[in-house]
């Protein structure tokens, strides 16, 4: 019988490791089986119209509803966004750059995102006013809890849209230094600067998303028949960042005079890797000023009761029966 449990109690883990193996390698058979290469797919669309044409008419309906959505906050944006409108041509400028360093650049972005606030304002104030109502009387404190909660709803699309736009930043100099190795690799390797540009958007367009949509962006505008110049400016505008601001304005300069490229995106290249470099110094040098709060909270209290709390305790005992005498 022993022997018997034993054997038991042995091949039961093995038994039941051995049906989850098998379940696992039979839903992976299965989702595998049914997911084909996508050119097989084609190839059967191809054979077979009537697959295509039903894929087709169901990636439609999913972009139509999608449409129709943007479609209807789009005809609701500008009556949103009227009581908000800036005054003057110099505020809707800087709020289209702001929205543009953000890379909302639609036509309609200014009206969405006015929308947003208003909105956010009104649902603020009929939401906690409603809430306010239920809980509570009517009184100068509901009143201020009910415009609290509406003064933050209507600056919530601004604080999202420094974080989008801080995020945004940082990945485009994190990404610069590479993308300008890239450059000048492809302009010394014969490339003309336009033709180089495209490559670095191609190549960077797993990596850098952001750096990459700039560039081309850029490219388009130099094809289009824009002077180069000033798409340059107006990439280091529409960006932001001082370091592509400081690139275009070299590389304006580099063809204003006749000097090298290649040159021009090396030096810069190397300046901005030892920038940085620094800035990671200086992140590393303000570590042990940040850890003193957390230390001094949280760490120094434990250290100094098990220092401490002994001696303290030795002397509860040794003193205070002495002192009592």
């Amino acid at each position: 019988m022993l022997l018997a449990a034993l054997d038991f109690v042995t091949i039961l883990p093995i038994a039941l490791f051995g049906m989850f193996a098998i379940g696992a390698w039979f839903l992976l058979e299965q989702f595998s089986g049914s997911a084909k290469p996508r050119a097989l797919e084609r190839l059967e669309e191809y054979k077979n119209p009537q697959q295509r044409r039903k894929r087709i008419e169901e990636e439609t309906q999913g972009l139509t509803t999608s449409d129709a959505v943007t479609r209807v906050l789009s005809k609701a944006s500008p009556a949103l966004s009227a009581p908000l409108q800036p005054k003057s041509e110099l505020e809707i400028n800087n709020l289209k750059l702001k929205l543009a360093q953000a890379g909302f650049r639609h036509e309609n972005a200014v009206n969405m995102y006015l929308s947003l606030k208003f909105a956010g304002l009104i649902l603020g104030l009929v939401g906690s006013g409603v809430t306010v109502a239920a809980l509570q009387a009517f009184n100068q404190k509901a009143f201020m809890m009910a415009f609290a909660c509406a003064g933050v709803l209507f600056y919530v699309p601004d604080i999202v849209l420094m974080i989008i736009t801080s995020k945004r930043k940082e990945q485009i100099f994190l990404g610069l230094p590479d993308a300008l190795d890239l450059l000048v690799v492809c302009v010394e390797a014969g490339l003309g600067l336009d033709a180089a540009l495209r490559k670095v958007s191609e190549e960077m367009n797993r990596t850098y998303r952001v750096l990459s949509d700039e560039f081309r962006m850029a490219n388009l505008q130099m094809q289009m028949g824009k002077p180069r110049s000033e798409v340059w400016r107006e990439l280091g505008i529409r960006s932001g960042v001082d370091d592509l601001q400081a690139l275009a304005t070299i590389l304006i300069q580099a063809e204003k005079f006749g000097s090298s490229v290649a040159h021009a995106l090396r030096v810069q290249s190397d300046a901005m890797r030892t920038r940085r470099r620094q800035i990671a110094e200086e992140k590393a040098a303000k570590t042990a000023v940040k850890l003193i709060f957390p230390l001094v909270m949280f760490i120094f209290p434990g250290i100094f009761v098990v220092l401490v709390g002994p001696a303290g305790i030795t002397m509860v005992r040794e003193m205070f029966p002495m002192m009592s005498k």
